[in-house]
């Protein structure tokens, strides 16, 4: 129950604090949740292998507090999602869209979903998947949704049961760092 409160005033709070801008850089914030994830995962599942790929990222102008939201929720849930398969296989991508914007993907191996259920997973206590199998409180998934909507982004979700899942989210090209000119 703590649980479920906590995640309702994380929720409730990034739909009402103001954004706080500053430079973000993506590959240091997701190899920081990554650290925190191999770690609780090790004091878990000591025997469990996890398989990181993660490509380049980009430097952004965003709100850092919030961006960590979407990177926890998301990496953590290809992480307990894919803790039945030997190894997980996590990978993390960046690309420039066709419009300029960001499009970011975490794909996993793991349980995956029906697609005609799809509608349903980001919204506040929505579950795919029964708890005593995957334990959470049905907020990830909203709270990921409410932080890309505040940033212009949105996001959505592939995936196949028992064939893993891929969730794909966008930001807008204005929030480029200056430091990704060289590179786009």
């Amino acid at each position: 129950m703590a649980t479920l409160i906590d995640d309702l005033l994380v929720y409730s709070r990034l739909g009402r604090s103001a954004l706080r801008l500053q430079a973000v850089d993506m590959q240091s914030m997701i190899a920081e949740t990554r650290a925190m994830l191999d770690a609780n995962t090790l004091a878990d599942l000591p025997d469990h292998r996890i398989v990181w790929r993660i490509g380049p990222m980009p430097m952004l102008v965003a709100d850092d507090n919030m961006l960590r939201q979407v990177w926890l929720n998301l990496l953590g849930n290809a992480v307990k999602y894919s803790a039945r398969r030997e190894p997980a296989v996590i990978e993390v991508e960046h690309r420039y869209a066709a419009n300029g914007n960001h499009h970011f993907s975490v794909h996993d191996n793991g349980a995956g979903f029906d697609m005609a259920y799809a509608s349903k997973l980001f919204g506040v206590f929505q579950r795919l998947h029964k708890a005593s199998d995957y334990p959470g409180t049905g907020i990830g998934l909203a709270t990921v949704r409410r932080v890309l909507g505040r940033h212009g982004g949105r996001v959505w979700a592939e995936a196949q049961p028992d064939n893993g899942a891929t969730f794909h989210f966008t930001l807008p090209a204005m929030l480029d760092h200056p430091s990704n000119e060289a590179t786009a």
